[in-house]
């Protein structure tokens, strides 16, 4: 069974370039990552399908698929490698290219080995910067983030709603109760919450339950009816419909993907 450490693989149809990096890099990762070879963008499609991999070392230039191509194909798919080409002077221009399709890096022949070091660690760094970036805005809702209580056009009627709702949102919470705790008239209410802070009533509720709820996910064992109940939904059922609507996922999915996340990135 492989270890668990991060892949880099390496695309090129010259065997003396491909193992010349396979070999600096392999002395350079002593065991922190897995150094992969593929002799041609037809082998690496296939590997990139069924492999994750964190950071690509490809040729620009390769007969059938070339590393343009091989970029090009990356497209639409959730967590890419970091991409690094390799490239001859006179073909500067497919340089250029790959640098606009994503590649973060370039290396040019003849390779020299201190400089790949550098451009590898560089983009091992990027790599991890990425996944930081991708869990947090998983675990942050970024409409919540914007509604601040201290900001200047934030009433006091809006900020008392807000801290009410904050301590009592496991209970079964209506616009209408939260209006008449603020000596506010429904209606009026309404209007005016969704002025300061940009959302509706119902759907800041929502979303700041499920924001709980992501955290109690991965901080605590709690089952996921648990955690619904813990938020204010009476059944599992109805707290695992509201999840899907704003993340896409179910509760449990959420759990193990973020799980295997900070696995990675740890």
């Amino acid at each position: 069974m492989r270890p668990s450490t991060k892949t880099i693989l390496i695309v090129d149809d010259e065997p003396r370039t491909r193992q010349g990096i396979k070999q600096a890099l392999e002395v350079w990762a002593a065991g922190r990552y897995t150094i992969e070879t593929a002799d041609n963008g037809i082998e690496a499609q296939e590997r990139l399908l069924k492999e994750r991999v964190h950071l690509l070392i490809t040729d620009v230039r390769m007969p059938e698929v070339s590393g343009l191509d091989l970029i090009r194909s990356l497209e639409g798919q959730t967590r890419k490698p970091v991409i690094i080409v390799i490239s001859g002077y006179a073909e500067f221009q497919y340089v250029q290219q790959a640098m606009q399709l994503g590649a973060v890096n370039y290396l040019l022949k003849p390779l020299d080995k201190q400089e790949l070091l550098q451009v590898v660690e560089s983009a091992l760094k990027r790599e991890e910067e990425d996944q930081r970036h991708e869990k947090l805005e998983k675990l942050v809702d970024l409409k919540l983030m914007g509604i601040d209580p201290d900001q200047a056009r934030m009433g006091e009627p809006v900020k008392e709603a807000l801290a009410f709702v904050e301590q009592h949102m496991h209970e079964q919470l209506t616009m209408a109760e939260v209006a008449g705790r603020i000596h506010l008239n429904a209606s009026y209410f309404s209007v005016l919450f969704k002025e300061q802070t940009g959302v509706n009533f119902s759907e800041y509720l929502s979303r700041l339950r499920i924001q709980r709820a992501k955290e109690m996910l991965l901080q605590t064992r709690l089952s996921i009816g648990e955690i619904g109940e813990r938020v204010g939904y009476k059944t599992d059922k109805y707290f695992i419909k509201v999840f899907k609507s704003l993340e896409d996922m179910s509760p449990s999915r959420y759990r193990l993907q973020m799980s295997n996340l900070q696995d990675e990135i740890q």
